[in-house]
């Protein structure tokens, strides 16, 4: 059915007027008045305003639905959409977690990307400050034959004097009293380079946020963009990490937006929890 079967008339503005069929004379502006007001234009029909809200509606329902598609069938430069298209799965990530971490990976190219992600998230947080938390993260993400290794290393660069005080932290990687130590990450996405039957490779792009909040910071929280890009092993039922390397970005354009105060700050890590992340 048209538009202009389902609203009347042959056209828009071709509808009856009041139903009748009925023509009117217009009689000339009375002369009494020499300075008549100007003329008002023609109104639309009914009909004309209605199918006209129909098409909006209709835009609008086509761009709403193509948000919530993938990679379109044929863009231009580019190469068809293949398996590890953008869009969000929504299949559970994990069946279960080594303490904060989670575990339990598909092993399959979802299971891969699931598992860079949350690997991003848990080596760049605030327990790689703290010797115990770091242990069992190593422990936890790393398999046994690199454990040990990456252990001696990440315990030299983490504990050292000279680091830990140019971000305003003591000896044991703690914040001083009234500050907050902030480092969270955030994925935005994943993206598969290769993977074969027990070996991947995964790139995360995430946002970072670090620093101290509180006031009298001198390190306040700051945002920063990075890809670090995993290498996986599947080993004993679960993806690890062998290796990984990081680079800056992309970072896009920073919004006109006020910076939160020390205070809001602080309450916001406090209050806000973090997430097991999934592809």
């Amino acid at each position: 059915m048209s538009h202009d079967d389902q609203y009347g008339g042959t056209g828009p503005g071709h509808g009856e007027v009041g139903g009748t069929g009925q023509t009117r004379t217009r009689l000339p502006d009375s002369p009494s008045d020499p300075y008549p007001g100007p003329r008002r234009g023609p109104r639309p029909s009914r009909g004309l305003i209605t199918a006209v809200g129909v098409v909006v509606l209709l835009i609008a329902a086509i761009a709403f639905a193509n948000q919530n598609q993938d990679s379109p069938s044929t863009p231009q430069s580019a190469k068809p959409p293949t398996t590890t298209s953008t869009a969000p799965t929504g299949t559970t990530p994990v069946d279960g977690k080594n303490g904060t971490i989670p575990r339990g990976f598909a092993h399959d190219e979802q299971g891969a990307q699931s598992a860079a992600a949350n690997f991003a998230v848990v080596l760049s947080s605030d327990g790689m400050f703290d010797p115990v938390r770091r242990k069992t993260i190593v422990e936890a993400v790393y398999p046994p034959d690199v454990a040990a290794a990456r252990q001696g290393e990440l315990d030299r660069v983490y504990s050292g004097q000279n680091f830990l005080s140019r971000i305003g932290l003591d000896a044991a990687g703690k914040a001083p009293k009234g500050l907050t130590f902030v480092s969270r990450t955030s994925p935005v996405g994943t993206k598969v380079e290769k993977i074969d039957a027990d070996t991947a490779s995964v790139s995360v792009w995430y946002s970072s946020l670090f620093g101290l909040a509180g006031e009298g910071s001198t390190n306040p929280v700051s945002e920063s963009w990075y890809t670090n890009t995993f290498e996986l092993k599947w080993v004993n039922g679960d993806w690890k990490v062998s290796t990984f390397t990081q680079k800056d970005g992309p970072a896009p354009v920073g919004r006109d937006q006020n910076a939160a105060t020390a205070d809001e700050m602080a309450k916001a890590v406090s209050q806000f929890g973090g997430f097991t992340y999934a592809r």
